[in-house]
């Protein structure tokens, strides 16, 4: 990776320093800035880490300008037409697609850990009925090092590995208790006969007095957008884990770290506040005005769920949740519900207004996701969980690579200090 023959000159008064340049496979270069204050005394500004590279990972990239995310190499849109998500969790965690015998195995075994201690019941029992399903999450995820001692040694490969299964399998598990225990209803446990996605709707949807047989096509859109969230490089969550993980957390500790900081309605709870806005907007007849007040600059009024933070294009992920989107509103139907027919003509009249179009305002994946998620019958309260659900792997990916780093260090941001300097306590007055 790295060209010490390139380097970047920075004059400080009157001294002058080369710095190397580090060149990725994909991306733009990279100024090695690692020795600039022992060599200059100074540290360098970057609010929000936007121009900062925190570490070197070999897992997703992403080219916001194309509308590209590749997953060790591979176009998600590829993935997520042609794959499904463990072989996705295979391809995340090993860094190469499985071959049949691989995962067969690797599915093998993450269904035979889909079950929690029985003795955690007690925690989920142990919040208030009205508690928020992340609060949940981030509870029992945490409290899994206390259960599960042996797989908490990160110095021990096997261990880690036993962790990163035990993670994948269970948070199924753990985010459908979480969301039957907020409705009142009894936990479902898995089964091993189902795949993935419809072992977690089956949890989700089926009560003891009837079970709950999963439509094929319910299935495949909750498999994609698990496939869809699965990685997505270094956002806030992951460098939540890796910061965590850099002080030699627990695993368990590190993903429950990232699921506080997927709470934002920033970061995970997009999809959340896009479902709010369409129910705000209420009727289809509403969305002109609703239009013409996201392009009056001085109204605070936005559009959740189109455009993107990283991408200036066509979020890439979008193009396949739009079919998913598509397919299940075309079998459970659109026509007696109102926050669906919005979503729908609002699509129709955003993709078609030149104002959006050229401001590259399209929709994103969290516009879609909602949707489907609203349409399967999930509140928007477990939208994030979900989220949290498929970031699982992507988060034990990169936390497994960083304890492999053998430049792993603890993280220890710098600031720029605004604040008084050093004052006298003894000469205050009037204390």
């Amino acid at each position: 990776m790295a060209d010490e023959q390139k380097t970047a000159k920075l004059t400080l008064g009157d001294k002058t320093l080369d710095l190397p340049v580090l060149s990725p496979t994909a991306g733009p270069d990279v100024i090695d800035i690692r020795k600039l204050y022992a060599q200059a005394g100074v540290f360098t500004y970057d609010p929000g880490f936007t121009s900062t590279a925190s570490c070197s990972s070999t897992i997703t990239f992403i080219d916001g300008d194309k509308g590209e995310l590749l997953h060790r190499g591979y176009p998600i849109d590829q993935l997520a037409g042609k794959s499904h998500f463990l072989e996705v969790c295979y391809l995340l965690l090993y860094g190469e697609l499985p071959s049949a015998p691989q995962l067969e195995d690797f599915e093998h075994r993450v269904t035979q850990h889909t079950m929690l201690h029985e003795q955690m019941m007690n925690f989920f029992r142990g919040f208030r009925r009205d508690a928020h399903p992340m609060a949940i999450m981030v509870g029992v995820v945490g409290a899994m090092s206390a259960f599960y001692h042996d797989s908490t040694d990160i110095g021990d490969p096997w261990q880690r590995e036993v962790a990163s299964i035990r993670l994948i399998a269970k948070m199924p598990t753990i985010a459908a208790w979480a969301y039957k225990y907020s409705i009142g209803q009894p936990f479902v446990y898995p089964r091993n006969d189902l795949d993935y996605a419809s072992n977690f709707l089956r949890m989700c949807f089926s009560v003891p007095a009837e079970d709950y047989v999963v439509n094929p096509i319910l299935s495949r859109a909750m498999d994609r957008i698990f496939t869809l969230h699965a990685d997505h490089e270094q956002n806030a969550s992951t460098s939540t884990v890796r910061l965590a993980s850099s002080s030699g957390a627990n695993p368990f500790a590190c993903i429950a770290a990232g699921i506080a900081c997927l709470w934002g309605p920033a970061h995970g709870g997009a999809n959340q506040a896009c479902l709010e806005m369409l129910r705000e907007i209420g009727t289809p007849d509403q969305i002109p005005e609703y239009i013409a007040r996201a392009k009056d600059k001085n109204d605070p009024f936005r559009l959740m769920g189109f455009g993107h933070r990283v991408y200036k294009n066509f979020d890439p992920r979008a193009r396949v949740m739009k079919e998913s989107a598509d397919e299940v509103l075309d079998l459970l139907g659109i026509e007696d519900n109102p926050t669906l027919q919005v979503a729908k003509e609002l699509e129709k009249v955003a993709l078609e207004d030149p104002y959006f179009a050229d401001k590259k305002l399209y929709p994103n994946v969290d516009f879609y996701s909602g949707i489907i998620l609203d349409a399967m019958g999930f509140p928007t309260a477990m939208f994030t969980p979900i989220f949290a659900l498929a970031r699982t792997v992507g988060w034990i990916s990169q936390w497994k690579e960083q304890i492999s780093d053998p430049q792993l260090k603890i993280g220890r941001p710098r600031q720029l200090y605004l604040g008084e300097t050093a004052r006298d306590y003894t000469n205050v007055e009037n204390r």
